[in-house]
């Protein structure tokens, strides 16, 4: 035996664990017998593919009533949808029968103008049913959540970056703004120099 080798021994016998000799420390443990579990019997192999089928079909009835359940509920929205606008729709039907009587109509001008007054003040109430309000606009201080500038007039009489003129009128549901007020700001020279 070389040097080389036995010099190679006593290192592998150093690295092998405490109280193990070197030959038993290169034994892969891949090389360990497994153990070995006693075969299945025919009859719980079938339970076991019964459980399995019975799982298996739980699962695919879940699944469609997971997918009827979402079906219907999504039909019932559009239903509801469907629901709601009719009733607003219904609402509005005596204004446009106003409308086109005010059209047939073979009045005067003052007549036709007093009849669309009325008509305006029927929609108002409509709204104000459906709890549709519109923004208050002039003399209130700028907002720009609630208005939209189109542009500014020089006025003396108002306090700077208020509303001087309202061009369209703005509306809100509740809370929710359904359009901005299109609006004319003040500009007011004396106070914003000061």
């Amino acid at each position: 035996m070389s040097k080389k080798e036995s010099e190679l021994s006593v290192l592998e016998s150093h690295e092998a664990a405490p109280g193990v000799s070197a030959a038993a420390a290169s034994i892969e443990p891949s090389a360990a017998p497994a153990e070995v579990e006693a075969p299945a019997s025919r009859n719980e192999l079938d339970q076991l593919k019964a459980e399995r089928d019975q799982l298996l079909d739980r699962l695919a009835r879940l699944q469609a009533e997971f997918e009827n359940a979402r079906k219907r509920a999504e039909r019932e929205r559009i239903e509801f949808r469907e629901y709601a606008t009719g009733n607003v729709v219904e609402q509005f039907l005596p204004v446009l029968d106003n409308f086109e009587l005010a059209l047939k109509s073979a009045g005067t001008e003052g007549q036709l103008r007093s009849g669309v007054g009325l008509i305006v003040k029927q929609m108002e109430e409509i709204l104000r049913q459906l709890q549709v309000n519109p923004v208050t606009t002039v003399g209130e201080a700028f907002d720009p959540r609630l208005h939209e500038a189109l542009g500014s007039v020089e006025r003396e009489d108002m306090p700077d970056q208020h509303v001087a003129e309202e061009i369209r009128r703005g509306y809100k549901l509740r809370d929710r703004l359904l359009r901005p007020a299109l609006v004319r700001v003040v500009s007011n020279p004396k106070q914003t120099s000061e």
